[in-house]
């Protein structure tokens, strides 16, 4: 946790996985974040993967360090607790953040006419409003069509939302940006973040809708690196590995780890390519140069070959299971300082992550857990919106919070 943005209070309704990423980012860089909770909890509350008791570990994963006040959100009352939070007065409030339909209670028109410096940040599946997923924008873009083995026609869908993530870290940045924008010009701003539309411009910005404009779509690869050399292979004790060469360096270093100079100098005389110096070339040959590599790391162990592949500058990554990371790689998690063991909502410990940016030379400070519901629901009632505790008894007695 870093205070960067130490000061700022944003409020969240959002579920699944983009809304509450970004709110996310916002704490974890200093902003204090309000979930407001559907008294029992949203529709992601109780989402998979959950604990033996039953807690959502994807929940408590996405909200840590925020706060939960929970307002019955199906009454009249309910919305109006709602609206007044997300519009309460304070130069360092006034930001909102939701994946609730555009034109709902929560729309910004509604918001801006209590508050016409709100700065809303919206998640959505389509442009147009109408719902998606990350899985099915995924499909629509054709990047299943795209993965997956070479001679199997079925679309293989990510196990990865990255349009999810990606819509959780541009509505972060984005209302930071706007925020920007406010203090010097006193405009707010409606901000949509379409997960489609972030579909549609990574693919741009990568080339890839180009390639399919222009050439049309490209064929499955397998684990074939596309346009450069990499590939999986399997070493002499049976494990497996994915290798990388793609600047001259790399590749330069790759040969000579091998002992393959000779038999590389034979494809390139035979093909008149020059491997050292276009990695396209690595590419559209591939089908002579993987047999040589497949050889020379199949007569090999790895724990004699990986040294050698990092003392020649070589780039490779062991296939391991996400089980095997967790409990072993020291890289990833057992010794990544971004990860602090705390005790989480559900009553268990295990490690937590921090921001994955790291501040050069700041201290981080301690990673908090997700709230339990409606925590702080007293607590914001009264110091956000400044209610008496006899009027917080009163919505509590209404069942209207929680």
């Amino acid at each position: 946790m870093y205070q960067l943005l130490s000061g700022l209070r944003v409020v969240e309704a959002a579920a699944f996985v983009a809304g509450p990423t970004g709110g996310l980012y916002l704490t974890q860089m200093g902003a204090e974040v309000i979930r407001i909770d559907q008294i029992g909890g949203g529709p992601d509350y109780k989402r998979w993967p959950l604990t033996k008791a039953g807690d959502s570990l994807y929940w408590e994963g996405l909200n840590k360090a925020k706060r939960s006040i929970q307002i019955d959100l199906s009454r009249a009352e309910g919305r109006e607790l709602a609206l007044a939070l997300a519009t309460a007065p304070g130069d360092e409030a006034g930001l909102f953040l939701t994946n609730f339909p555009v034109d709902g209670f929560l729309s910004h028109a509604n918001l801006a006419a209590r508050r016409p410096d709100i700065i809303t940040a919206r998640i959505m599946g389509w442009a147009d409003g109408k719902p998606a997923l990350d899985y099915t924008v995924n499909a629509a873009v054709g990047v299943p069509a795209m993965t997956g083995p070479v001679d199997d026609t079925r679309p293989v869908n990510a196990v990865l939302p990255a349009w999810d993530l990606l819509g959780g870290t541009w509505a972060a940045f984005a209302m930071v940006s706007a925020l920007h924008r406010r203090r010097q010009t006193g405009e707010g701003a409606e901000i949509r973040v379409p997960l489609s539309d972030l579909a549609a411009t990574s693919l741009s910005h990568l080339g890839f809708a180009a390639e399919a404009l222009l050439q049309g779509d490209r064929g499955r690869l397998g684990n074939d690196l596309f346009g450069a050399f990499g590939r999986d292979f399997a070493t002499a004790d049976g494990l497996r590995i994915y290798l990388v060469a793609i600047t001259p360096k790399q590749w330069r270093g790759l040969v000579a780890a091998l002992g393959l100079g000779e038999a590389v100098a034979a494809v390139e005389a035979a093909t008149g390519a020059d491997f050292t110096a276009d990695e396209g070339a690595r590419f559209t040959h591939r089908g002579l140069l993987f047999p040589l590599f497949e050889a020379a790391m199949a007569a090999q162990k790895l724990v004699e070959l990986g040294p050698r592949l990092d003392a020649a500058g070589v780039t490779w990554g062991p296939y391991q299971t996400l089980a095997e990371a967790v409990h072993g790689d020291a890289r990833l998690f057992t010794a990544n300082p971004i990860f602090q063991t705390i005790t989480h909502k559900s009553g268990l410990t295990y490690p937590a992550a921090g921001p994955a940016a790291t501040l050069a030379g700041e201290p981080r400070g301690p990673v908090r857990p997700a709230p339990q519901l409606g925590a702080d629901t007293d607590h914001v009632l009264g110091e956000v919106l400044g209610l008496s505790g006899s009027a917080i008894g009163a919505l509590h007695d209404k069942g209207l919070v929680a």
